[in-house]
């Protein structure tokens, strides 16, 4: 059984996040548009790349204190 790339709990943030928690909050994602759905696609890539960014800036302050 495929779970998906994101939990529902992160897609559920996500339409929060966005503004229209609402039409998912009984769980039917029937009424999101792709539109809709295309945002939080941007909005979970934006914030990996955000994560990635500051893990990669935490490693690399780690590695500096190293030498």
């Amino acid at each position: 059984m495929d779970k998906g790339v994101m939990s529902e709990k992160t897609k559920v943030q996500l339409a929060n996040d966005l503004g229209f928690g609402d039409k998912v909050a009984d769980g039917d994602w029937s009424d999101v548009t792709t539109g809709e759905v295309g945002s939080m696609v941007r909005e979970a890539v934006k914030r990996g790349e955000q994560a990635m960014a500051e893990e990669a800036r935490a490693n690399g302050k780690a590695h500096q204190n190293a030498e």
